[in-house]
């Protein structure tokens, strides 16, 4: 009932529009639970076999925000049954495409200046459209090719709304549903309030790119556009234009005079690398997002989405991928044990797991595809909750894998691992990762020096006393914590090379 839902008056009639909307796709029972008192709606025919599709398309019609929602549920194999993320793959965020006019007065304003003062030439054609931006090819006056990505306009408030109902949905769900609270409703709308809220400002993507510029600084094959920040903002972003073909067959980059095969490497070792090394990854690299340029580069576009791993998180991963090559179902028990959000799937069903895992997938080259297809599932009926960014990390690499065994059928992605964990352990003995552990040492040493004489009338002062138990002082805590973390650093550093001497043997 509509005086239970926790929303804002103001949003009362969006709250009706969608009701409107799920019932006339048969979803009348769901649209019901939001109704304002003494209103009612056609139940639907509540046809299970057919409510996905009448979902999607129903997310589909309702906007951005709600096709978010339905993109991030897609990815939780762990979640949903086969059937429901088949359908909500489908979803697609293509638009119809708006004049130019509609869009020139929001550009202007956002450029500040008329678009003949910023621009030498101006394709009023489209190049693509999507439900936030359209994007437009230009030339600016010194002869650089640029793409214009402008947001759509109008859109934020709409959007902004749909989050708040969404996450009053979240907050009404756990109140009232144990599954839903198992599930953590509440943190997946957060999720998407989140992304959606990055993806409304163009700053965050052209931040993305120049963090992901600079990790692959030392690889000129790896292109991200350049950001012209003098001209980008929160609703347009002018980046460089990178001409290239798409990995979507092996014929096309021969044709293009490029190598399928080199191709395959350099993307795994990218991907691989910005999980396991840089700790910053491209969240959706398929396709559309991807140019193979000559020489054999990768260009990276699109980082609207662009996921965090923590160190942590990145050698978790590395144990489930050891766990899975070398066929150890305990270390992998242990792993999914670690996973587990909800803290209740019970420990003989997570060795079970474990095992079924290690059993279909392990002791064997890696397909991560066929293994994630197996491996979600799994966690659905072992009652195992992942986190989101686990998830993340894994649509990530499952889409690569499949980008790259279409160019380069039987490509072997546990090849490019032992390569990438190699890579990882070099990097943890390079000058650039101990010396911030090393100032941090040098800090506080010299910290100490600075109080000696204090600390050194207090020991006297301690010794001509009777004895009290000891409590560890401030400084002296300070000096130990930067020696804990190298003498755990070096520790880690010697965990990784047994990881990559057992993925190499």
């Amino acid at each position: 009932m509509m005086h239970s839902f926790p929303g804002r008056a103001a949003d009362s009639a969006r709250l009706a529009e969608i009701t409107r909307i799920l019932a006339r796709h048969g979803l009348g029972w769901l649209a019901a639970r939001f109704l304002p008192s003494g209103e009612s709606a056609d139940a639907g025919d509540g046809d299970p076999a057919t409510t996905p599709r009448r979902v999607r398309l129903a997310l589909e019609e309702l906007g951005p925000a709600w096709i978010k929602l339905g993109q991030i549920l897609a990815t939780r194999a762990d979640l949903l049954p086969p059937e429901w993320i088949a359908e909500l793959e489908r979803l697609q965020s293509q638009a119809p495409t708006l004049p130019f006019a509609a869009l020139r007065p929001d550009l202007e304003q956002a450029l500040g200046a008329p678009v003949d003062a910023c621009f030498a030439s101006f394709d009023e054609a489209p190049l693509a459209a999507a439900s936030m931006a359209q994007v437009h090819r230009a030339t600016l006056h010194d002869g650089r090719a640029v793409v214009v990505k402008i947001r759509r306009p109008g859109i934020a408030a709409p959007m902004l709304a749909d989050l708040r109902l969404i996450a009053g949905a979240a907050a009404l769900a756990e109140r009232t549903n144990a599954q839903a609270r198992r599930l953590r409703a509440g943190a997946m709308a957060a999720e998407l309030a989140d992304a959606l809220r990055q993806e409304l400002d163009f700053t965050v993507e052209g931040r993305n790119a120049d963090k992901l510029r600079a990790d692959f600084a030392r690889n000129p094959r790896v292109i991200v556009p350049e950001i012209h920040w003098p001209l980008s903002s929160e609703s347009v972003l002018v980046m460089d234009y990178v001409a290239g073909v798409a990995p979507t067959s092996a014929q096309a980059l021969l044709e293009a005079g490029i190598d399928p095969a080199s191709i395959a490497a350099l993307g795994a070792d990218v991907v691989l690398d910005m999980v396991l090394i840089n700790g910053r990854f491209h969240g959706d690299p398929h396709p559309g997002n991807l140019r193979c340029t000559p020489g054999n580069g990768i260009a990276l576009l699109d980082l609207g989405l662009v996921g965090q791993v923590s160190p942590r998180r990145r050698e978790e991963f590395i144990r489930f991928t050891q766990a899975l090559i070398t066929a150890d179902d305990t270390a992998m028990a242990d792993v999914l044990a670690t996973w587990d959000e909800s803290g209740s799937a019970p420990p003989a069903a997570v060795a079970a797991a474990a095992r079924r895992l290690v059993e279909t997938h392990g002791g064997q080259s890696l397909r991560l595809a066929p293994m994630v297809a197996d491996f979600l599932p799994l966690l659905r009926e072992t009652g195992i909750v992942m986190p989101s960014d686990l998830l993340l990390i894994f649509k990530a690499l499952v889409t690569i894998d499949g980008v790259l065994t279409r160019i380069e059928p039987g490509f072997d992605l546990a090849a490019a691992l032992r390569r990438s964990t190699l890579r990882l352990v070099a990097a943890r003995l390079s000058p650039d990762h101990w010396q911030p552990i090393v100032r941090a040492l040098g800090l506080e040493l010299a910290h100490m020096g600075n109080d000696a004489p204090r600390l050194l009338r207090a020991a006297v002062q301690r010794l001509t006393q009777p004895p009290a138990p000891i409590e560890p002082s401030p400084q002296w805590a300070a000096l130990v914590r930067p020696i804990t973390r190298a003498i755990w650093g070096a520790g880690t550093l010697v965990a990784m090379a047994v990881v990559a001497a057992r993925l190499l043997g």
